[in-house]
């Protein structure tokens, strides 16, 4: 019988998932921190504002959609919504035709404070994105990061990438920028 030959070596697979590793916790590092500063005036954790921020985008999504599209176990999802609805800012509800999922929708109030959050967004406090001016001052553009959402695809599936992208279509059709500021649409 005979063995099935890999296309990489022992040692090239040990160094690049180290690799990730250590630039994915160094980055992680960063961007943690940029997003708690940005949404400290809100008082809201990482994992609440990308539930509200989830539940905008999909114009509503059950728990499981939450946990899955934001990357968490389905009891986060559900224990940090709660927390959400206690505050007012999304509701609960059940569908007709589908008893088993729980659904979670922004109110008007977490719909208004969503937007807030995205209008004071200051890109001169975010270090990731201060990291990638030299690269965009070289190249004329920002790192698409074509490699890394591949990976992505092939962990999550198409589905976590589509929903990653219309989040990112959202926000380019809903906003505009004026006085260095984005503003929702009228």
């Amino acid at each position: 019988m005979k063995t099935e030959q890999k296309m990489y070596t022992m040692k090239e697979a040990l160094i690049f998932s180290q690799r990730i590793a250590q630039i994915s916790k160094a980055l992680w590092k960063s961007v943690e921190k940029d997003w708690q500063q940005w949404i400290k005036p809100y008082d809201l954790n990482i994992n609440e504002h990308h539930i509200l921020m989830i539940a905008f985008h999909l114009k509503g999504a059950s728990i499981s959609e939450i946990a899955k599209f934001g990357v968490m176990h389905v009891s986060t999802a559900f224990n940090f919504s709660k927390k959400l609805e206690e505050r007012g800012l999304l509701v609960f509800s059940k569908k007709v035709e589908d008893k088993r999922n729980t659904y979670i929708e922004l109110t008007e109030k977490g719909k208004n404070m969503l937007l807030d959050i995205l209008e004071e967004f200051d890109p001169e406090t975010n270090s990731v994105f201060q990291g990638t001016l030299p690269l965009k001052e070289f190249y004329g553009k920002f790192p698409e990061n074509m490699e890394i959402m591949a990976i992505l695809r092939n962990i999550y599936g198409k589905d976590f990438i589509d929903i990653f992208e219309t989040t990112l279509d959202n926000i380019d059709k809903e906003f505009i920028e004026e006085d260095n500021r984005l503003i929702k649409k009228p």
